[in-house]
């Protein structure tokens, strides 16, 4: 069977009882009984289920990676990130469809694209807070970007304030000095450094 959102319950991990408390179109919470490999007794948990995600890194030509600063209501701040979206088009979606909208978001919330020759680079896949949802988050790099003749096309109700192009040593001081606090953006630094496409260390 599956727990929710293509999370395998076949090795071990089963979903006994489920009850709904509130669901909309973007997530729904819910207290699960849960039998897993190491526990044979079920135990409860309330779970927040929401789509998956994708989460871009956009680096232009020159090695810069672009953020966009966001007003965030249920932080109350606004913040520098980068660009990320929910899989709306299907519950179980493949790879392909997964790339087509990390490159829709990338578009949209910065009016950049992927420049002629260019590529996106997955990084893998992360739990965003598996304390408390089974959001699930793949990480994509895409290079060299540029500015798209269209511009930008995200909805007013994100609230996005500015989109700029930031070096790494301006990254590392923005790291280090806490200025950067969003977790799809400290996560997919990490991937990028770690693969050494993105030098974030001390200059």
């Amino acid at each position: 069977m599956k727990s929710s959102d293509g999370i395998s319950g076949s090795d071990g991990w089963e979903i006994v009882a489920s009850e709904t408390h509130f669901q909309n179109d973007h997530l729904s919470v819910a207290t699960e009984k849960i039998r897993t490999p190491a526990r044979p007794e079920p135990r409860a948990w309330t779970v927040v289920h929401r789509k998956r995600a994708v989460v871009i890194a956009p680096m232009t030509s020159d090695g810069k990676i672009i953020l966009i600063r966001q007003e965030r209501l249920p932080v109350r701040a606004t913040i520098w990130e980068v660009p990320a979206g929910q899989i709306d088009d299907a519950k179980d979606p493949d790879m392909s469809a997964i790339e087509a909208v990390a490159l829709r978001e990338l578009r949209e919330e910065t009016g950049f694209e992927l420049d002629e020759g260019g590529e996106l680079i997955s990084l893998g896949d992360y739990f965003t807070s598996p304390g408390m949802t089974d959001e699930r988050g793949y990480f994509f790099l895409a290079r060299p970007v540029r500015s798209s003749a269209d511009g930008h096309a995200h909805d007013e109700s994100e609230s996005i304030l500015d989109c700029r192009a930031f070096g790494p040593e301006e990254l590392n001081r923005m790291i280090d000095q806490n200025e950067i606090r969003d977790a799809n953006t400290l996560g997919i630094c990490a991937h990028l450094a770690a693969r050494g496409l993105l030098s974030l260390g001390r200059h």
